[in-house]
């Protein structure tokens, strides 16, 4: 299995890839411990934060991982409606995406 990290601001943030529907379906939802990794949604343009028991900061990428939206610090029981040319979402943990704008691109580390 591929493990997939993303640099921000000289640190590694471990991602884990979201593919098959139950892991898609559950993600970060019902975890009542602080949040420690990332996840990845690919080929998704929308998603809600429901069932999220901590805020999250989503960042919304192109194929080629530049930032086309940034969502710091949103808290259970949002919806961000589907964008367009949207084709990674990511959750990290609130506070990972500070130094982060619209325009960066992610530094992906993907390590076999």
């Amino acid at each position: 299995m591929q493990q997939i990290y993303i640099k921000i601001k000289n640190k590694k943030m471990k991602i884990n890839d979201l593919i098959t529907f139950g892991e898609r379906m559950k993600g970060l939802r019902f975890r009542l411990d602080p949040i420690q990794v990332g996840v990845r949604y690919a080929k998704k343009m929308g998603i809600n934060t429901y069932f999220l028991c901590q805020n999250v900061d989503i960042i919304m990428t192109d194929k080629d991982h530049k930032i086309l939206y940034l969502y710091p610090n949103i808290r259970s029981e949002k919806i961000v409606f589907p964008k367009r040319k949207v084709y990674y979402i990511y959750e990290l943990p609130t506070g990972s995406a500070t130094t982060l704008k619209v325009g960066d691109t992610l530094a992906i580390i993907e390590d076999r």
